[in-house]
């Protein structure tokens, strides 16, 4: 699953999946277009905030942990 596709499943926005990760909205933006394959910190703080298993993180980005 894309990040997009989990961050629209949470019914968050990218302004509030920024806010929750303490991250930048463009950063998600460019992540989420393939501008950017974001930074393994960002990645974690991205998917801490959705709430994504670490057993899972793997299937959104790749090793992520």
């Amino acid at each position: 699953m894309s990040l997009r596709a989990l961050r629209v499943s949470r019914g968050l926005s990218q302004r509030q999946l920024a806010a929750k990760a303490g991250i930048s909205e463009r950063t998600i933006s460019s992540i989420e277009t393939g501008r950017s394959p974001g930074r393994p910190p960002t990645r974690r703080k991205l998917l801490t905030a959705l709430l994504v298993p670490y057993s899972a993180r793997e299937s959104v980005f790749g090793s992520s942990r």
